[in-house]
């Protein structure tokens, strides 16, 4: 059989081309195997040489706070809600009528003890007072005519005299016994009244029976009275205080009885609180108590028990506690809010550490010491708790609880190890 030369040059080329299609993709040139051989040479250089020992890095102490563990009070508080108030608030008003002659009153001011407030113009009242002055001068004119050119006073009879001494001694017993409530007002009123007419009957009282014959006596209560009304058209602050709610103007004419504003100290402010009947017995006066107040939020004010109401609220079984505080600053403003924690029980000498110390492992309550720069857990049992301390009760089992001035663990020990190095601060 003769193959054709065409056929058969085609079929050399098609193996030819195959032979190099293998040669290009499934073999690997001479490069490429001395690209590995460095490869797996330089593996060899960095790999450790067999035997050799192994190099460890010490890991660094774990920063933690700590507290010493102490003995204290542990004092447990009752909290309540409360509002400031005062006791030193009045309104002011005037007593006598007029025009305002000068007004030094405004909204704010502050004011101390005597200051003067308000003047009334008070020419009517200077003439009123000059006029009783002339007629009570006329009446003591008369008075002393009358003495001089009376008959002269005959001397008292004897037995006016010894009536006398009788009704005065009657009169000083049952003054005495009226004082010490043995008798009633009207049998005292009695004794007096014979004991009066005893001394005038002796010519004792005849001075003063002429002066009120006279008009005198009345003359010199109308002067007083005329005088006490002068006094009252300067209106003056009866204590020191801070003015508001101001309800007079300037030249205005005020009746009798007008209100002109209102005075009020706060230098020192009262709280009032509400304690369920059932803590009563825990109130006592003289005990400190924390005030926190909305408009200073994270500000702790100290106040005072004062007084502890006798009556309950029938309505929600409460008593009201009121708590002194100083508010020199004057932040304090009456009506405010307040959240009142008051020291209800204190119990002495026990051994604390704070809250932030304790931690629960296993179920059981345990807290971290410094021992030497290691970290040692402690199981602990816990007696009286507040919100801010633990008490440590002495504990039986060896190897719990733990000693007064041991350093405690307060930060950083959520995720602490027993035996962990740590670099304590306090």
């Amino acid at each position: 059989m003769i193959i054709p030369r065409k056929v058969l040059a085609a079929s050399l080329l098609v193996l030819v081309l195959a032979a190099a299609a293998y040669f290009l993709v499934f073999k690997k040139g001479p490069a490429e195997a001395g690209q590995q051989a460095v490869g797996a040479a330089a593996g060899e250089a960095a790999a450790p040489a067999p035997g050799a020992p192994e190099e460890k890095t010490e890991a660094a102490p774990i920063p933690v706070k700590t507290t010493p563990a102490h003995r204290g009070d542990l004092v447990m508080t009752l909290k309540s809600p409360g509002e400031a108030y005062t006791d030193r608030k009045i309104t002011l008003k005037n007593e006598v009528g007029g025009w305002i002659k000068n007004l030094y009153v405004r909204e704010g001011l502050h004011v101390k003890e005597n200051d003067i407030l308000v003047e009334i113009e008070d020419t009517e009242y200077r003439l009123r007072l000059e006029k009783q002055q002339a007629l009570r001068l006329r009446y003591l004119s008369e008075y002393h005519l009358e003495k001089q050119f009376a008959a002269k006073e005959q001397d008292a009879t004897p037995e006016a005299l010894a009536n006398l001494s009788k009704t005065q001694a009657e009169h000083d017993q049952a003054l005495a016994a009226f004082q010490a409530g043995k008798i009633t007002a009207a049998e005292l009123e009695k004794s007096q009244r014979a004991y009066e007419l005893a001394q005038i009957a002796s010519g004792r009282k005849k001075d003063e029976i002429i002066a009120t014959t006279k008009n005198l006596t009345g003359a010199e209560i109308d002067v007083k009275t005329a005088n006490r009304e002068l006094e009252k058209t300067v209106i003056r602050a009866p204590f020191g205080g801070i003015l508001t709610d101001i309800k007079v103007s300037a030249r205005e004419r005020l009746d009798g009885g007008r209100e002109i504003c209102t005075l009020v100290d706060i230098s020192r402010i009262k709280v009032k609180a509400k304690v369920l009947e059932s803590e009563i017995g825990k109130m006592q006066t003289g005990r400190e108590v924390d005030l926190h107040f909305s408009a200073y939020p994270g500000k702790v004010f100290k106040g005072v028990v004062e007084a502890v109401s006798p009556v309950i609220n029938t309505e929600d079984k409460t008593c009201a506690v009121h708590i002194a505080m100083n508010n020199v600053n004057e932040q304090i403003k009456p009506g405010m809010h307040a959240e009142v924690e008051i020291a209800a029980e204190i119990h002495k000498d026990r051994l604390l550490v704070p809250q932030d110390a304790l931690l629960v492992r296993g179920g059981r309550k345990l807290v971290f010491v410094v021992e030497n720069g290691i970290a040692k857990w402690r199981y602990v049992e816990i007696g009286l708790e507040n919100e801010h301390f633990a008490e440590i009760l002495p504990s039986t089992e060896p190897g719990w609880g733990i000693a007064e001035g041991e350093q405690v663990i307060i930060e950083g020990h959520f995720t602490l190890a027993h035996d962990a190095k740590v670099q304590a601060k306090q």
